[in-house]
């Protein structure tokens, strides 16, 4: 398996060009199946995970072309509506092919789905809301199975927000019969970018982007061109390599809007962050100051950018205290810093006391998931001496080309067999 080596102590100058979001990408491309036709994609990230929904659409029928971050969807021939296990268990993702099967089809059989381990993530809020659409669900055999003759409109509540559970329901209810309301919704970029695509489409959706979402169905939708949004979570990783290293450097073609809080919390480091329409400029600064985080849903500090966020604590000055509140299970990278020479402390599974040190020391590190993966990229790129990081599978799927995009830096950084 590939790995990175790292030589740390180089500061980060240039300039890095964001790719699309693999977070938005996944369901705009899981919305193809609503269509009885092309649906095209530009911006379209290179990932692991991109390609294990385009061969899980391929398997049920559909047409997929793909050349230079662009992506065609044929989906008139599908003829297929079980989502077989060895497709679904390599990304939790693939539940988005669960609603628009339902709508279209009238019935989907689906595996529960697998994916990194950072927490339980159930799908019975995805399964409750099909339910009150008029599915029937069932669960057999590690699959789930929904039928329905012709989804009906209705009103669905969240528990708490779920962005999968939101995006599946939308998706979902643009085909139903009448009206469907999503209450406590989850409102991240991402579900807007959905919303926009499927108003192309022909949908009639009002609300994304609040806590309350309103559906009125249509009969079909029609074949659009979709541009996938930059990814604000590779954008915020930059933001803090460039402040944890005391770099200089130009963010381009990201969505500072979408970022607020990240924006917010780097300020409070000390770091300068200019913005200027879709760049983002970040100068570190030699006295990283301690500050605290909880992760909340968004508008809130993303869960996605906390491993990133210990990591530049590990060095500020003072002690900060970083309290994880959307998944548990997500401080496994905390094992690996400790590796390095940072103290940190967990309490109660999902609180850290981060106690700032001089300096980290290069180790060999492994990767426990997605965004762990680039927290210790960036603990890398800071550590004194050379640091290498096995299992970086995990972050093959959510950035593209990430250590050439700090290599061009000038990060002493490469892959390795």
């Amino acid at each position: 398996m590939d790995k990175i080596k790292i030589i740390g102590g180089q500061k980060l100058h240039g300039e890095v060009k964001i790719s699309g979001a693999k977070n938005a990408a996944l369901p705009l491309i899981a919305s193809s199946i609503l269509v009885n036709g092309k649906t095209c994609f530009t911006n379209v990230p290179d990932l692991m995970d991109i390609s294990s929904i385009k061969l899980l659409l391929e398997d049920l029928g559909a047409t997929c072309e793909s050349s230079d971050n662009y992506l065609e969807v044929n989906g008139s021939s599908i003829n297929k509506i079980e989502a077989e296990y060895d497709l679904v268990r390599k990304m939790r993702a693939s539940i988005l092919v669960l609603g628009p099967l339902v709508a279209r089809f009238g019935h989907a059989k689906v595996s529960l789905p697998g994916g990194c381990a950072i927490g339980a993530r159930p799908v019975n809020m995805h399964l409750s809301g099909l339910e009150a659409l008029g599915a029937n669900i069932s669960i057999e055999h590690g699959y789930i199975e929904a039928k329905a003759g012709k989804l009906i409109g209705n009103e669905i509540y969240f528990d708490m927000p779920t962005v999968t559970g939101t995006e599946n329901l939308m998706m979902a209810a643009t085909l139903a019969k009448g009206t469907s309301v999503l209450r406590n919704a989850a409102r991240e970029p991402e579900i807007v970018a959905l919303a926009d695509a499927l108003i192309k489409m022909g949908a009639k959706i009002h609300g994304a982007g609040t806590a309350i979402i309103t559906i009125e169905g249509v009969k079909e939708l029609s074949s659009v061109d979709i541009e996938i949004i930059p990814d604000r979570i590779e954008t915020g990783t930059f933001m803090v390599a460039a402040a944890a290293t005391n770099g200089d450097v130009l963010i381009k073609g990201c969505e500072p809007d979408h970022i607020g809080g990240i924006i917010s919390k780097l300020k409070a480091t000390g770091s300068r962050v200019e913005i200027v329409a879709d760049t983002i400029r970040v100068k570190g600064n030699s006295s990283i100051k301690s500050i605290d985080i909880k992760t909340l849903p968004y508008p809130g500090f993303p869960t996605d950018m906390q491993a990133q966020f210990m990591t530049l604590m590990t060095i500020a000055k003072g002690n900060s205290v970083i309290h994880e509140s959307i998944f548990e299970n997500r401080f496994v990278h905390a094992n690996e810093l400790l590796r390095m020479g940072a103290d940190i402390s967990i309490s109660s599974g999902n609180i850290a006391m981060v106690r700032g040190v001089k300096k980290l020391q290069a180790a060999q590190v492994m990767a426990s998931d997605l965004r762990a993966s680039a927290s210790l990229v960036i603990a890398g790129l800071i550590a004194e001496g050379t640091t290498v990081i096995s299992r970086v599978y995990h972050m093959d799927r959510g950035y593209e080309g990430i250590e050439k995009k700090f290599s061009l830096l000038g990060a002493n950084i490469e892959r390795i067999k």
